[in-house]
């Protein structure tokens, strides 16, 4: 039966939570939590990203510039778990900015400093009733722009692709129909291109990104036919559960619902990772795709045919059980190691559930688009564009005048 409450102490004052130590809080969460960023005078805080509400705190540490939850420097979250993440944006401060201008070195006027700091106190109570604050201050130094390589140097190319996506989908709840979150996002991949590309003018041919960004441009690609830009076909309630998981998971998850993995499972060795292509769909192999939201096994034509025939219960074809094991295996532990959980999808090359996959793949085959597909691969019945030609037009376009 329940344990009955204790009586309350002759103070009148409120029961001590009973202390349990076998227990702890389901994933880690903290709840009553709260955020709060200084930072020095040469920067001002634009807004934050994630699952967050502003508390109103003004000053002049705020900037003019409003970005997701902005107007504050101070913000509170319902609850917080272990891998919770937010995005914050800051702004050069307009008298810096202009001191900075004249003064490239960093040192501009009295008192001028090459560095700046960042401050986040993070305030939360755990299951227990206790009170934390964790400060957490770094520092970065000041950089006038005019060498390149000190800013790609200190590019993150995977994290730059999340913010991208939270702000595509901020602006897209904000704006509603008077935002374009694909030509948006085609622009300001341009503008970067334009800028940071090593070419020469109305030459695309000689056109190349440093090693911190050439991934960068493939991000943005697949964010552009994602589901958090492409909301047809999905209902409000389903893009509003994908946003909120892309505004609180960390970025290796966050990356994975923008750019799915795919591993190859096949007689010839180990798994290995696969091209997110139609190209990858062979006949005697299997993939595995992981979208984050859901996980799919998909079994080529001859694969499927051999499981049909029951190869793998007769002991001479047990290496052909084993492959047939070893991504159910994989994908079970994906399943039960993540929350919230995905669908699991097993399906057949030319299946109905194959859309799962083929919805995901980069369209480099198409039905009057034929890239050189193999005996028994795939094509993908779809008018957008392939990853090969999305790259040429943005290098026509990023080197032009």
């Amino acid at each position: 039966s329940p344990r009955a409450a204790p009586p309350p102490p002759a103070d009148g004052s409120a029961p001590a939570a009973p202390q349990d130590a076998s227990y702890t809080a389901p994933l880690g969460q903290r709840t009553n939590a709260s955020l709060e960023v200084l930072v020095s005078r040469d920067v001002k805080v634009s807004g934050c990203l994630g699952p967050v509400d502003s508390l109103g705190k003004k000053g002049p540490m705020v900037s003019d510039t409003v970005v997701g939850h902005g107007g504050t420097t101070h913000w509170r979250m319902s609850s917080v778990a272990e891998d919770t993440t937010l995005a914050l944006f800051f702004d050069i401060a307009a008298e810096s900015g202009q001191a900075r201008q004249g003064d490239p070195t960093g040192a501009y006027g009295q008192g001028g400093s090459e560095q700046f700091f960042l401050q986040f106190i993070t305030r939360s109570v755990t299951s227990t009733g206790e009170h934390r604050m964790r400060a957490t201050t770094i520092t970065r130094r000041w950089v006038d722009g005019t060498d390149l390589r000190d800013l790609t140097s200190g590019f993150d190319q995977e994290a730059a692709a999340v913010v991208m996506a939270r702000l595509a989908a901020a602006k897209m709840e904000a704006e509603e129909a008077e935002f374009d979150a694909t030509r948006w996002l085609d622009r300001s991949l341009i503008r970067m291109c334009s800028r940071f590309g090593d070419y020469r003018r109305e030459d695309p041919a000689s056109f190349q990104l440093a090693p911190q960004i050439s991934l960068y441009p493939q991000f943005i690609f697949n964010l552009r036919r994602s589901q958090f830009v492409q909301v047809f076909n999905f209902s409000p309630d389903e893009t509003a559960h994908f946003r909120m998981c892309l505004n609180r998971v960390p970025c290796s998850d966050a990356l994975a619902m923008i750019q799915p993995t795919l591993m190859s499972y096949g007689f010839q060795g180990p798994p290995e990772p696969a091209l997110l292509d139609v190209a990858s769909i062979a006949p005697d192999r299997i993939l595995l795709l992981d979208t984050f939201f859901h996980t799919v096994v998909f079994h080529g034509q001859t694969v499927a045919q051999w499981r049909e025939a029951k190869y793998q219960e007769q002991p001479e074809h047990a290496a052909f059980k084993a492959l047939l094991e070893a991504p159910q295996s994989d994908a079970a532990s994906i399943v039960d190691t993540r929350f919230p959980s995905p669908r699991f999808v097993d399906c057949d090359q030319n299946g109905s559930q194959a859309r799962f996959l083929l919805a995901r793949l980069n369209p480099s085959a198409t039905y009057n688009r034929d890239s050189g597909v193999g005996t028994g691969g795939d094509i993908i019945f779809t008018d957008d564009v392939a990853l090969g030609v999305f790259l040429d037009h943005l290098k026509k376009l990023a080197v032009a005048g």
